[in-house]
């Protein structure tokens, strides 16, 4: 569509839009408008109640589209999953120029039913590249918060740099999503999440240490209607509204949002049989389709969804997002932390051959000044006292860890850095040609984010202590406390800030920076800094 710049009579700023970022869990994103001004065409049927309880978001940029995302619920908690909706009903969105949307440049419709959930998925083309832009959404008489969100840099193009965040596992009942709101109030270009968005557990049967400071409703996630209620209540969240609202996100599942530690067609407990566990998995993939903005080609087929994929940010920076559960071998000797002489089997597979071969042509065909694995479990090689390797990691599929080192290296990609969520806690590693010798080349780096509150509150402690960075000298620094990781990618280096919160069992706990590493363009590993 042309674009169209008539004035708009709606009333709002970045500093609307991003209210909720500071506010640590005030209404986080309302922008304020008066529906009596609204101006966009075609308002649809009444609707009893707002329909945009769940907030807005958008995401998967590239240099002339990305998506935008929102999912009418006027009553979230509707045990079918539905929020309160029936029928079909239209949805007009807008992008502008400018916080004012006095500069629109995009206008369109998008239908949603009870089949998608009531979710809208609008995939927007014909942007500028490197640029900013503001949304938002009409149904009926109601309108949505504002939203920003940017597209990537043209081909080619170095640009000043990257603003990215990431974070992992946020369990709704071990704490408040203040980190989100705190990540917000940094104004990041992109956000990377990577995996356990939501997680499946009933009320009060996953307890953190710090004990539980609310519930999740409904019973653990099985059926679409599960899923469907329990990713509504996480987006009713105002603090991870904020997050969604400041930026476009890149997104990975990992276990949790189908069930804990399931690996290709295995569920978590064979002793608990699961008669129905394709059933489950088709169900949670359509619901995390639903509920994340994600492009049309990544819509679910029955038990199978197509998320792994390569997002390019200009020439400075390619983010391989990847799929480590769909396509995995079963852990090897039942799981957990062991001494297994499985885990070495090389035709094991963390990643299935399909995902390693279009990894290692990705490596190839690269020219970035950054590559960048957007990826959920422990990538560096990690021992405790016994000897044992966490059989849920590359540690359990080391034919796999080896051979996508080996692919990098192979390929000359000039700067690899790993990204991880999963194990919350914050870590940093240099990753190494081989592990066994101290004095090896060091490869790559991986940087590990910490949850934003699974686990409670965690504790601080002195890294020169730990016993993780005596057994494994590879290994810089460790954290055991919530948060994120905020880093700033140029065409010199990739700095990373891990962001702490000494507790998250009350809302609004402040934000600080545990410790600050520096990776340096064609020097891998990590250099600390003053944060």
């Amino acid at each position: 569509m042309p674009a169209q710049g008539e004035n708009s009579p709606f009333l709002t700023s970045r500093r609307t839009v991003l209210a909720g970022s500071a506010a640590l869990g005030a209404a986080a994103v309302a922008t304020g408008l008066p529906l009596a001004a609204a101006a966009m065409p075609g308002a649809g049927s009444p609707l009893r109640g707002d329909p945009f309880t769940l907030g807005v978001a958008s995401g998967e940029p590239d240099h002339h589209s990305l998506v935008l995302w929102t999912r009418l619920a006027p009553t979230p908690m509707a045990e079918d999953g539905l929020g309160g909706m029936n029928g079909s009903i239209e949805v007009q969105w807008e992008l502008a120029r400018d916080e004012r949307f006095r500069h629109i440049v995009r206008r369109g419709t998008e239908r949603t039913d009870a089949t998608a959930g009531y979710a809208v998925h609008a995939e927007v083309a014909g942007l500028a590249p490197g640029s900013e832009y503001f949304y938002r959404f009409r149904a009926g008489k109601h309108l949505s918060p504002a939203g920003r969100t940017r597209t990537a840099p043209a081909p080619g193009v170095l640009g000043a740099g990257l603003a990215m965040s990431f974070a992992s596992c946020s369990q709704y009942e071990h704490g408040y999503f203040t980190a989100y709101a705190h990540l917000a109030a940094d104004e990041p270009d992109l956000v990377l999440h990577l995996g356990d968005y939501i997680y499946e557990h009933r009320a009060n049967s996953y307890v953190s240490p710090t004990g539980n400071v609310r519930d999740h409703d409904g019973p653990e996630t099985e059926t679409l209607a599960n899923y469907r209620q329990r990713y509504a209540q996480y987006h009713a969240d105002t603090d991870l509204q904020a997050a969604h609202a400041v930026a476009p996100w890149l997104v990975v599942p990992d276990d949790h949002e189908v069930d804990n530690n399931w690996a290709g067609d295995a569920y978590e407990n064979p002793n608990t049989p699961q008669p129905n566990f394709l059933q489950r998995r088709a169900d949670a993939f359509q619901a995390y389709y639903e509920n994340l903005p994600l492009r049309r080609n990544n819509k679910p087929q029955g038990s199978h969804i197509q998320l792994y994929r390569t997002v390019r940010w200009g020439a400075l920076a390619n983010f391989h997002m990847l799929d480590t559960r769909q396509y995995r071998d079963d852990q090897a000797c039942n799981d957990g932390w062991k001494v297994c002489s499985d885990a070495a089997d090389p035709a094991r597979t963390l990643t299935g051959e399909e995902q390693e071969a279009w990894l290692i042509e990705q490596f190839q065909r690269s020219r970035a000044r950054w590559d960048v694995l957007g990826q959920q479990v422990f990538f560096a090689r990690r021992a405790n006292a016994a000897g044992a390797n966490s059989m849920d990691a590359w540690d359990g599929y080391k034919g796999s860890q080896e051979r996508i080192t080996q692919g990098w290296l192979d390929a000359g990609v000039r700067n690899p850095v790993v990204l991880t969520g999963d194990v919350h806690t914050h870590w940093a590693n240099e990753l190494k040609a081989n592990y066994a010798d101290p004095d090896s080349a060091v490869v790559g780096t991986e940087l590990v984010t910490t949850s934003i509150t699974s686990g409670g509150n965690g504790a601080d402690s002195n890294p020169a202590d730990d016993a993780n960075l005596k057994l494994n000298p590879h290994i810089k620094f460790r954290n055991n406390q919530r948060g994120y990781v905020r880093t700033r990618i140029t065409r010199d280096g990739f700095r990373a800030d891990f962001r702490v919160l000494d507790r998250v069992t009350e809302p609004g706990a402040p934000v600080r920076t545990r410790a600050s590493f520096v990776i340096s363009d064609r020097r891998p590993g990590l250099t600390e800094v003053a944060s």
